[in-house]
């Protein structure tokens, strides 16, 4: 049960706000944080006054009921009455706790996609340009910006790994349960007997991280430069283009040769590494929040298992919910890429919740 005094808040802090939005009097900058609060409210505060009027309500119901002079129509009626507002009141209750739920601050962050080919040589290279394929058609499809930071290509137009930018609204929320270990099951093209083989791809996804959210001191980096080398070890650049970045205390390193700007290839360092550190300290602090707390997704462990594409079944399956899709193709496609990302939402919602009650 949500105290009474907590939704009485919402709804005094929806009205506040209204009225200091419609006086003008507000600076641009404030207006534009103030509109966005307001917007967010808005969508709860009809729930909120119906959860507050509903102890009023269902006593007024009781009282038809209780009172013996009620024709047997009125008491039919009300009923119900008092079935349909129950089931209300339950609906009411678990999206305002759903909105109470703290939030997460990464959500509304630009994120950094890593996928890496893992167990299974070339099939696996294969795979993993198969998945980055798929991140860019859902991209699209959301008219997301997709940046490319760096890539390295295998033979027969697999990846060993590539590294992307992707800008947008919500980009974190809705792609952080990718990171972990996919699987896939097929016969690969070069296989006579027909038998199916299965490989892996690790997918880390990261909140982008401005330099606001973690400060790096120069002192921590240690910056080497050195010759891009090509495939065969052939000479991409003639001069020192690219950059080692490592930092210190944590050991984290990055290397980026991708440009032939030392500047450039610099600044894309930084980006990887400032995410990657920024991860780090929310893993390390959520480590310390999460001791008890029971969840099966959302962990962002990267050896963790988490999802089979099977192709010879035409399935993709997702080990933390148990869910299968027999639309293998058009889940590649990111077709229905949202459906997959809506039930492990709802998934780490229930959890949230079940880890509040307890």
């Amino acid at each position: 049960m949500i105290p009474q005094k907590t939704v009485e808040e919402l709804i005094a802090k929806h009205s506040l706000l209204e009225k200091d939005l419609s006086s003008g009097d507000i600076d641009k900058k404030l207006f534009a944080e103030k509109s966005k609060e307001y917007s967010d409210l808005n969508e709860i505060v009809e729930d909120a006054k119906k959860y507050i009027s509903f102890e009023n309500d269902r006593t007024e119901l009781e009282k038809i009921l209780e009172d013996q002079n009620s024709d047997s129509e009125l008491l039919k009626m009300a009923e119900t009455e008092l079935k349909d507002l129950q089931i209300q009141h339950e609906k009411n209750e678990k999206k305002l706790k759903l909105f109470l739920l703290p939030k997460d601050e990464a959500d509304k962050k630009n994120a950094i996609i890593e996928i890496r080919a893992g167990t299974g040589g070339l099939e696996a290279s294969l795979f993993a340009s198969d998945l980055f394929k798929m991140y860019e058609k859902v991209s699209h499809k959301k008219k997301w910006s997709l940046e490319l930071i760096s890539i390295s290509r295998s033979d027969a137009g697999g990846l060993k790994e590539v590294i992307a930018s992707i800008k947008g609204n919500n980009i974190y929320s809705t792609l952080k349960y990718e990171s972990g270990v996919h699987r896939v099951q097929r016969v690969p093209d070069t296989e006579t007997q027909g038998r199916v083989h299965t490989s892996a791809a690790t997918v880390a996804v990261l909140p982008e991280a401005e330099e606001v959210d973690l400060k790096i001191n120069d002192s921590d980096l240690r910056i080497d430069v050195f010759r891009a080398g090509g495939p065969g070890g052939q000479s991409v650049n003639t001069t020192d283009s690219a950059v080692r970045i490592t930092h210190i205390p944590t050991g984290l390193s990055v290397s980026q040769q991708d440009e032939k700007s030392q500047h450039k290839n610099k600044a894309k360092g930084m980006k990887i590494l400032r995410a990657r550190l920024y991860e780090l300290e929310r893993s390390r602090i959520d480590q310390e929040r999460s001791k008890d707390r029971k969840t099966k997704i959302g962990t962002g462990d990267r050896s963790e298992r988490i999802r089979t594409y099977n192709f010879p079944q035409g399935r993709v399956t997702d080990h933390r919910i148990n869910l299968t899709l027999h639309r293998l193709e058009e889940f590649l496609e990111g077709e229905a890429f949202d459906e997959m990302i809506e039930s492990l939402t709802l998934q780490a919602q229930e959890e949230s919740l079940n880890n509040l009650k307890s």
